[in-house]
Parts: C-alpha cells; sequence; structure tokens
C-alpha cells in the first residue's frame, strides 16, 4: 500500500465529519477557511484536501474547524456513528442537562 493510500485511509473519518459539518453550517470551503484564520489564498484548497482526507490538519486547526463549525472536536475524530451523534446532543444541551446526562449514564 503507498503511503499516500494509508494516509488517506487515516484522515477518512476526519474528512467525512469535517464535510457534512461544512454543509450543515451551509459554508463554502473558502468561507470556513477563512473563519478558521487560515490564510485566504490558500483557504479552499486546504479544506478541500482535509475533505478529500489528502492531509490532516494539526490539532490546534481542527480546533478552530470545529468552533467556526460549532461541533466538538472529538466529533471530527469519531469513527463510531452513534457516538459523533451522541457528541453533537451533548454540546447542545446546557450545563445543567449535560451534567444530568453524564450522572444518568454513569456506571
Amino acid at each position: 500500500m503507498a503511503i499516500g493510500a494509508k494516509t488517506s485511509k487515516a484522515n477518512e473519518v476526519f474528512a467525512k465529519r469535517l464535510k457534512e459539518a461544512r454543509l450543515r453550517a451551509n459554508l463554502s470551503q473558502r468561507e470556513l477557511g477563512i473563519l478558521a484564520r487560515i490564510d485566504p489564498d490558500s483557504s479552499s484548497p486546504r479544506i478541500n484536501q482535509y475533505e478529500r482526507g489528502v492531509h490532516a490538519p494539526d490539532f490546534l486547526t481542527a480546533e478552530r474547524l470545529a468552533a467556526v463549525l460549532g461541533v466538538p472536536t472529538p466529533y471530527l475524530y469519531a469513527r463510531d456513528e452513534a457516538i459523533a451523534e451522541l457528541l453533537l446532543s451533548a454540546a447542545a444541551l446546557p450545563q445543567k442537562g449535560l451534567k444530568a446526562l453524564l450522572k444518568s449514564i454513569a456506571v
């Protein structure tokens, strides 16, 4: 397996989640990049490469992307669909609701 193919596989989940969140936020690749403080001249190509799994951003850039998209950063890395949905739902709760959720599922 070529290194590029292996890297692409490793970035597959991030790529999928980033694109889903961007489309849900109704942002273009360029808009997302600019809002995440990526240079305007390279914002669209960089987001495109992230969404195709060609490259992955460093963690701080991923945090900025998540903040712009209104999703928790771990959502972008969640392999399991149910966990990803749980992260989105939990992030939408007020602090009191989140504490109640945590208490209800504590084992």
